[in-house]
């Protein structure tokens, strides 16, 4: 088999890190950009739009795509099958691999993308799924994903406009996990959940960093719980007027 084949060098250059996301965005042969991530046992090389691995499912962009398509034609009657839940979990996994990446690479915005896609994902696993346990499989991930996407959606609120509403997003993601948790019955769980606490002391710190007290959201709900509703009404208009601006 030829030399060219060896990618030692790959190795050597860019040595493994346990513990680390290690990612990188590079040009291929042919100048398309393709993601990099390092293992332990290698390299994952993924294509930067649609699907990681490069293929389009008949003739789509994504096998959610694809499946889509094919729910809609069958009706009400659609189900998954066996082949079709192996199939959707390869996506899940490619997807999880680049987001993991984006993140890595502070690429706040794909990391949103793809959380996005596999939310998507899950939801039509949920409407669609042959099996109950396979459902649930997938199902406590969710908080681990609207982590991830929570994550990003912070950080790139306080990259691109304020502290302010870096908050707001953690407080958004939080109630969404929250929501997960009551409906898998395991609400007792949600305060003590390691991901919850880590978006927690992300929005802790953010508050004494930039010396955030309540936001608008949030006086908007104390408001909304204590029936202050005139108070209610003036900050909803407040938070109009900064989404216009």
């Amino acid at each position: 088999m030829p030399h060219h084949y060896d990618i030692d060098h790959i190795f050597e250059d860019w040595p493994y890190q346990p513990g680390v996301a290690s990612a990188r965005l590079l040009r291929a042969h042919d100048g398309r950009s393709v993601l990099q991530m390092r293992i332990e046992l290698g390299v994952l090389q993924m294509e930067v739009d649609g699907r990681p691995d490069g293929e389009r499912p008949e003739g789509h962009p994504t096998l959610l795509d694809a499946m889509l398509e094919e729910a809609a034609a069958a009706g009400d009657d659609f189900q998954l099958d066996e082949d079709r839940c192996f199939e959707l979990d390869r996506e899940f996994l490619q997807f999880y691999h680049r987001r993991i990446c984006w993140l890595a690479l502070r690429d706040f915005e794909r990391a949103i993308a793809d959380a996005d896609h596999t939310l998507a994902m899950m939801d039509f696993s949920i409407a669609h799924s042959p099996d109950p346990q396979w459902t649930l499989l997938h199902e406590q991930y969710r908080p681990f994903v609207w982590f991830h996407r929570t994550q990003a959606a912070a950080l790139l609120q306080l990259k691109t406009s304020t502290p302010e509403r870096a908050i707001e997003e953690i407080d958004a993601g939080l109630g969404r996990i929250r929501q997960v948790f009551e409906r898998l019955e395991a609400e007792e769980q949600f305060e003590e959940d390691e991901l919850v606490e880590q978006l927690v002391h992300l929005r802790d710190s953010l508050r004494e960093e930039y010396h955030i007290g309540r936001t608008l959201t949030e006086q908007l709900s104390d408001a909304i719980d204590a029936e202050q509703y005139e108070r209610a009404a003036r900050l909803r208009d407040q938070i109009r007027r900064r989404s216009r601006s």
